[in-house]
């Protein structure tokens, strides 16, 4: 028999992380999903059975993937992949879609990667604490967006904790210092006219030095996130305000709106006036 649970969350105003569908299912022998590719990150944990994972690696290639119980496996935005469950014992798994500016340095410390998709556990009590924190979230589609961002927090937490003993990149504490002074200054300063060097200067070092590191641990350079960040708390304001657009270019650091209007198509592909029609 088939069961499941599947629920899209209604709320895409979480810009660090962001949750965008999930849910749990059994899966009828040979159940196939695929080929497709997702927008954001998909993970899957599998409680039982077996199944078989086709996945684009970084060269466009098809690898095969064996996933059976107590493993999972992990889909980049853009991916494509296809997943069957065995035709005699099938899987039942349970998944979450997620994304926001924060997401790449986290999964850094994991070890997965276009060419490392598949999940293993080294520690069972973390294992377990994240497939509770995965079911939590498929069973309670009723709660607050809050309430379910603050336990996508807790399943993010657990995945690390559990892979950390085998993939944890070593990473200073003097970056980790430099990375968190960095982003806490473009959050509390985005609206104004700063610079890379002012960021930079922030956390005194040097704007080179300072790039390499940040695009090291983050994925993007900074000033890709800056821009990025400013177009995510654009969107926002164009989703929830009545503000004109130059207004809200203005609110995010464009004084010019050609320029802002620019800028917001680079990163969603439409205009601002022609994002708020369709959101």
């Amino acid at each position: 028999m088939h069961n499941m649970l599947f629920s899209i969350f209604p709320n895409e105003k979480f810009i660090d992380l962001d949750l965008y569908q999930y849910g749990w299912e059994q899966c009828e022998p040979a159940h196939q999903y695929g080929p497709a590719a997702r927008n954001h990150y998909l993970f899957h944990y599998v409680i039982s059975g077996t199944g078989t994972l086709y996945a684009d690696n970084k060269k466009g290639e098809t690898k095969t993937y064996s996933i059976r119980s107590g493993q999972g496996f992990l889909l980049y935005p853009g991916q494509i992949s296809t997943y069957i469950a065995n035709d005699k014992i099938p899987w039942e798994y349970t998944w979450v879609e997620f994304d926001g500016l924060r997401v790449k340095e986290m999964l850094d410390t994991t070890g997965f990667s276009l060419d490392e998709p598949v999940y293993h556990a080294h520690s069972k009590d973390f294992r377990e604490n994240m497939m509770n924190e995965m079911l939590y979230i498929a069973n309670h589609s009723n709660e607050t967006p809050f309430h379910l961002i603050g336990h996508l927090y807790l399943f993010l937490d657990a995945l690390t904790r559990s892979v950390a003993s085998i993939h944890l990149k070593s990473r200073s504490k003097m970056s980790d210092y430099y990375i968190t002074e960095a982003i806490n200054y473009i959050e509390q300063n985005f609206q104004y006219d700063i610079s890379i060097e002012d960021i930079a200067k922030c956390c005194g070092i040097n704007r080179s030095y300072f790039g390499k590191i940040f695009h090291k641990y983050v994925g993007k350079t900074p000033q890709e996130f800056l821009i990025n960040y400013r177009m995510m708390k654009a969107a926002e304001l164009l989703k929830m305000t009545n503000l004109s657009i130059a207004d809200i270019g203005n609110a995010v650091g464009y004084p010019n709106q050609l320029h802002f209007s620019r800028a917001f198509k680079n990163v969603y592909g439409m205009s601002p006036k022609n994002w708020k029609n369709q959101n």
